[in-house]
């Protein structure tokens, strides 16, 4: 049930009606008409900007469509009043018994109460993290980890059909680096002194990996070439470094269901084949580039390349795709990886990314919209920066890392439930500042505290009830007598839960699972000022002494409340706690 898009369905019947009756031009592209809750709240239940999105074709003033169709309304039952304002906006308010019919379908759907097919199904494939396999991850790919994952579930929870996916950047010069520590770290396993060198990687994590190696191997790659050891080093190395990493995302609770490896785009034919597709297609062609921006001309020495004319399809400027030696460019397995992700079926592609791949969005664009011929949409989503704060300063590098603030470090120190959390409380495109000390405190002020704080509430309700004997099952709930929920506050709570249907659709068609988490803390909001004014009111208590019916109801209400926060803690992959400690 979405009763906005039931009062929209309404608003849309009423306008073929007025089009019938000849008070309305045919032919009227309906598409932009909405229905929302209002900015303000005191205008009513619902706004629809129809007569404002209609005016113009119609030729007609907005208020003249909107005096119309505000009677045509009014005959609904479900239809208190519906009132013009301003230059031909269009309030109505609902009857109460449209609302309280919402908590019965929120108690016979569970957590599927906003669930919904908006995507029909179609295939998305959501590529997250993909953190070069060289150490575990740091707290920036914990925020891109969360976001693509919540994203995934938004998606899957609105009627999409998803892969998560990881893309193993195994195949550049710092999978050799990477193999060229654990060298070091295998000749201290064997007792020689090393030295690490600018550019390779100290952290404490390859020691375990480096003492593995030397008892496998012994001392027969002691004095070596790298000739003679590089190359399984690099297998082996990879293969440690991408179970740290498998592990480390399990903390935090992401599953992938694929991991692409770079590695396997060379050799095998498949960068030569995508760029064969943009060749068949008038793309590709030989060239020479003008300087890049801030370069003067007698600074760039010109060279002749195989260039994608990714500027037909969006980009300021053509790609390189081969260098002038014969090599390919970073770009070019960027581009076999995607052509991959297209010959897959997939119907709509997101990349999420780090601020500091903002430079690769048009050209991927570019690419992607060439490779599958415009049908296949790319969406590429930039994290920015946290900013990690303890005891009221930056907080301090971990030696295991060697450089930086491990994912491991975050959820150790607060757990998988409020890291998940607090990286959803900005959009992604914010910095965000993640303060150890607050996202532990009890208070408002901390939302994931404040929201689960709200679940706990609906199940120390419960409890009370059911030692109070009154049945408080959601079967008995759904049949309770929902009338007697008409204190405005009340109500207020139930108009709110009446959003998350829309608030659902809204997330996923952005791709913003954010707002989720936003919702989550105005519902919660909602329900402690209800809770807060029992305390000054007798009657708005969830348990009423001796009438276990209108108990009944009003626990029918904390109850809607937990279900609709287990459904959006489910989608950010967050548990809803039972009680506060």
């Amino acid at each position: 049930m979405n009763l906005f898009a039931d009062i929209r369905t309404l608003v849309l019947d009423s306008l073929t009606d007025l089009v019938a009756d000849g008070a309305l031009p045919d032919g009227l592209n309906m598409a932009n008409v909405t229905v929302e809750p209002p900015r303000d709240a005191a205008h009513g239940d619902m706004a629809t900007n129809a007569a404002m999105v209609l005016a113009k074709p119609a030729k007609m003033k907005p208020r003249d469509i909107a005096e119309v169709l505000a009677v045509k309304l009014a005959n609904d039952p479900r239809v208190v009043s519906a009132e013009v304002a301003g230059p031909g906006f269009l309030n109505l308010r609902l009857d109460a018994g449209v609302w309280q019919s919402v908590l019965a379908t929120i108690l016979a759907s569970g957590t599927d109460y906003g669930r919904s097919d908006m995507g029909n199904g179609q295939k998305v494939n959501v590529e997250y993290v993909s953190a070069n396999p060289t150490g575990p991850l740091h707290v920036g790919h914990t925020r891109g980890a969360v976001f693509g994952d919540a994203l995934a579930s938004l998606l899957d929870y609105s009627g999409h059909d998803v892969t998560r996916e990881y893309y193993i950047n195994d195949g550049g010069g710092q999978v050799d680096t990477l193999a060229r520590s654990v060298y070091l770290r295998y000749l201290e396993a064997l007792g020689q002194d090393v030295a690490f060198e600018e550019g390779t990687y100290p952290g404490d994590y390859l020691i375990e990996v480096g003492e593995a190696v030397a008892k496998a191997k012994g001392d027969i790659w002691v004095g070596q070439s790298e000739s003679v050891w590089l190359a399984e080093l690099r297998e082996t190395s990879t293969d440690a470094m991408m179970d740290l990493i498998r592990a480390d995302l399990l903390a935090l609770g992401v599953k992938m269901d694929v991991f692409f490896s770079e590695k396997s785009l060379y050799g095998t034919g498949l960068i030569e084949a995508a760029l064969a597709d943009l060749d068949s297609k008038g793309l590709i062609y030989e060239g020479v580039l003008p300087p890049p921006k801030g370069k003067e001309p007698d600074d760039w020495e010109p060279r002749e390349q195989t260039l994608f004319k990714s500027t037909e399809h969006g980009d300021d400027v053509d790609r390189p795709v081969k260098k002038s030696d014969g090599n390919w460019t970073y770009f070019a397995p960027d581009v076999a990886y995607h052509f991959d992700k297209v010959s897959r079926g997939f119907d709509a592609l997101i990349d999420v990314l780090g601020a500091d791949h903002g430079g690769y969005v048009k050209r991927m664009k570019a690419a992607v919209s060439a490779l599958s011929e415009g049908k296949v949409p790319l969406d590429i989503k930039l994290c920015q920066l946290v900013r990690l704060y303890k005891d009221g300063q930056p907080f301090k590098m971990s030696k295991r890392s060697g450089d930086f603030v491990s994912l491991r470090d975050v959820v150790d120190l607060v757990g998988p439930d409020v890291t998940r959390f607090v990286m959803l409380t900005r959009k992604n495109d914010a910095k965000l500042d993640f303060d150890f000390d607050k996202v532990l405190e009890q208070s408002r002020e901390n939302p994931v505290f404040y929201v689960q704080y709200a679940h706990a509430r609906v199940m120390s309700v419960l409890r009370k009830a059911a030692d109070a004997g009154i049945a408080s099952d959601d079967v008995v709930l759904g049949s309770a007598d929902l009338a007697l929920l008409n204190h405005e506050a009340e109500l207020t709570v139930i108009k709110k839960l009446a959003e998350w249907p829309r608030l659902v659709e809204t997330a996923a068609r952005t791709n913003e699972p954010h707002r989720v988490a936003f919702y989550l803390y105005e519902l919660a909001g909602e329900f402690h000022a209800l809770w807060n004014r029992g305390n000054e009111l007798t009657q708005l208590r969830f348990i009423q002494d001796g009438d276990a019916a209108t108990s009944q109801a009003k626990i029918a209400l904390a109850r809607a409340v937990s279900v609709v926060i287990s459904a959006g803690l489910g989608i950010l992959g967050v548990t809803p706690v039972q009680e506060m400690r």
